[in-house]
């Protein structure tokens, strides 16, 4: 295999116009009269149960923040989650350039394009859905269900990339797209280069300080971009 291209989504992807804010606010409504601590903590970069720990410590009640009350509360934001997308009447979208830069990594000799996300899968395969992109086109992928530090993601996108496919590439034949700082250094420990796209809520110099191989400001320009990726990835 010539590289592994994982993507985020949030931000990176797609936009979910704050669906997923709206769905873990109800969640979280059936618990607690006051949602005034959504605000204190930011949710980009992070995974969803990292997300539901911490906003449980800023409620005031960490204690709940159990694994099988994490759980518990994840599911109902699924629930709350099919319901927010429904609503969004079309505003759930690709970001520019996305559908175009897809199609031209797929069609790329012996590369494998996935996922890395800090969403649980079910709430990836959602999102990605709504926003018209098939969630099974991704060949492989690891997600916040699978661990709660984003950390430990790019290694598990690399077991199951050699599971289904035999092989792997290692450290730098593997590229994280992603928009926050966390993309950018999740993959550190396994040598993994980045491109950063700023169509979130960090700039090009932030994405660039934070150790970015190539700094974007949309994933438009596919063929630059296609070019910028599989260079990267085989330095």
């Amino acid at each position: 295999m010539r590289a592994l291209i994982l993507f985020d989504i949030d931000g990176t992807l797609l936009t979910s116009a704050a669906a997923g804010r709206e769905a873990i606010g109800k969640a979280f409504a059936e618990e607690f009269d006051d949602l005034g601590f959504l605000d204190q903590i930011r949710f980009d970069g992070k995974t969803d149960p990292q997300i539901v720990r911490e906003l449980y410590a800023v409620a005031g009640h960490p204690e709940r923040a159990t694994e099988a009350a994490t759980g518990a509360l994840l599911d109902r934001y699924l629930d709350h989650l099919v319901v927010a997308l429904a609503g969004r009447d079309g505003r759930v979208t690709a970001l520019p350039g996305v559908p175009d830069l897809l199609h031209a990594l797929e069609a790329e000799v012996d590369v494998c394009v996935g996922l890395l996300t800090g969403n649980v899968v079910r709430g990836a395969e959602l999102k990605l859905n709504a926003a018209g992109l098939d969630f099974g086109r991704f060949a492989v992928g690891a997600f916040g269900s699978d661990s709660p530090h984003r950390s430990e993601l790019p290694a598990i996108a690399v077991e199951r990339t050699v599971t289904r496919f035999g092989r792997a590439p290692a450290g730098e034949r593997i590229v994280i797209i992603g928009d926050t700082p966390a993309d950018v250094t999740c993959g550190a420990a396994l040598g993994v280069h980045t491109v950063a796209v700023a169509t979130g809520s960090y700039s090009e110099q932030e994405l660039r300080a934070a150790g970015a191989a190539v700094t974007v400001p949309t994933l438009e320009r596919t063929a630059d971009l296609v070019e910028a990726i599989l260079c990267t990835s085989l330095n």
